[in-house]
């Protein structure tokens, strides 16, 4: 039986990410390994509360309040939903984690990073994902998807600079943690970018 492993899945709203985390559910059913899905922010009760809150777009709050309500969500999930799985061998797959904080709060909103690093590290103690897929398009790419699927939620809502940023900041971290990231071209074919996550599933099972 395999290791457990973390995996993580990130990207710019409309990026793909809900038709791949599809296709990953049933690579790693058709393998046998026995895997979590679950979301960020939200995963756990009070994180989907907190997810209601943080999308909702009468949501008034100060960049501080929001990065803690992230941070909070995430602290629920990790301690009742990530770690027990984990250490029972199961696989676990986010649609998000702490990268999507960097990129949105840190690059998008301009938190600083080192005070993001210090509730990462007060938080997770170290947690890693071993993978994370980043869906990388570009962001008139994201936009036109978006404005075809359903209402923009708060920050779906944020300007082009923003999502520029957000962009950048996913990129920036891709760069900086080769190991762990697998950057994939979402914007073209299905099946080709498939293949390439199903190789980067391959290979962590081998891992």
């Amino acid at each position: 039986m395999s290791k457990a492993r973390f995996i993580t899945l990130e990207g710019l709203d409309g990026a793909g990410k809900s038709t791949h985390l599809a296709f990953i559910r049933r690579y790693l059913e058709q393998a046998g390994i026995d895997t979590v899905f679950t979301r960020e922010p939200g995963g756990t009760p009070l994180g989907e509360k907190l997810r209601e809150i943080l999308l909702d777009i009468d949501t008034e709050a100060t960049l501080d309040t929001e990065t803690l309500l992230m941070f909070a969500s995430r602290q629920e999930l990790v301690s009742s939903l990530i770690r027990p799985s984990l250490a029972a061998g199961r696989w676990v797959v986010s649609d998000r984690f702490t990268d999507a904080t960097f990129a949105y709060q840190g690059g998008g909103r301009g938190v600083p990073a080192e005070r993001i690093a210090i509730l990462e590290q007060w938080v997770q103690q170290g947690l890693q994902p071993d993978l994370t897929i980043l869906l990388d398009v570009p962001l008139e790419v994201s936009q036109a998807r978006l404005s075809q699927s359903r209402l923009p939620d708060r920050f779906e809502r944020e300007r082009e600079d923003f999502h520029q940023r957000v962009r950048q900041m996913y990129l920036a971290r891709a760069q900086a943690n080769p190991g762990r990231f697998v950057v994939i071209d979402a914007r073209g074919d299905i099946d080709a970018i498939q293949q390439q996550i199903a190789a980067a599933l391959a290979r962590l099972q081998e891992a």
